[in-house]
């Protein structure tokens, strides 16, 4: 299988927000309010990362998307932290590594553009995920950070990187 690792383009929207919502469906999540399931910028992902010092990443598995992974500033993290965002893989790119190749890349973005640490939520029936995070060296938190909107989340954790190069 070739595996490609790329930025996202326009013509990505739509497949994205397939396999964002599809991984709602196939781990049993509610798809309520406060989730990216009915975030609306889940619609048109590539304006959303034109924002300055964000990165969406895309795998491609044989030239067929099966993923995404990027990190966002999001409002009121504290200095130095980023949101790591829209981390999905579809059912047909699962286990074969390609999450754990698109979360290591999406970490060595965050050092590049100057980040000293990385938040993120997820909940607990993405288990699968949480798994990979706590592999990667990410810490759990008592409570939210920033902005998010996605109040549906209850799992906090945080990546402190500043003594990695």
């Amino acid at each position: 299988m070739k595996i490609n690792i790329r930025t996202i383009q326009p013509s990505d929207n739509a497949i994205l927000a397939k396999i964002i919502r599809s991984c709602f469906h196939d781990f049993e999540v509610k798809c309520t309010a406060g989730t990216v399931y009915t975030d609306p910028t889940t619609d048109d992902l590539y304006s959303l990362f034109q924002t300055p010092k964000s990165q969406l990443w895309v795998a491609e598995a044989d030239d067929k998307i099966v993923g995404c992974c990027g990190i966002f500033p999001t409002e009121n993290l504290p200095e130095g932290c980023t949101e790591l965002v829209k981390f999905y893989i579809s059912n047909d790119g699962r286990g074969k590594g390609i999450g754990r190749l698109l979360l290591e890349k999406t970490i060595e973005t965050a050092q590049e553009l100057g980040y000293s640490q990385i938040y993120l939520e997820s909940i607990p029936e993405f288990s699968t995920a949480v798994s990979i995070y706590e592999k990667q060296g990410f810490q759990y938190l008592n409570q939210p950070l920033g902005n998010t909107g996605h109040d549906g989340c209850n799992l906090w954790m945080l990546k402190e990187m500043s003594n990695e190069q």
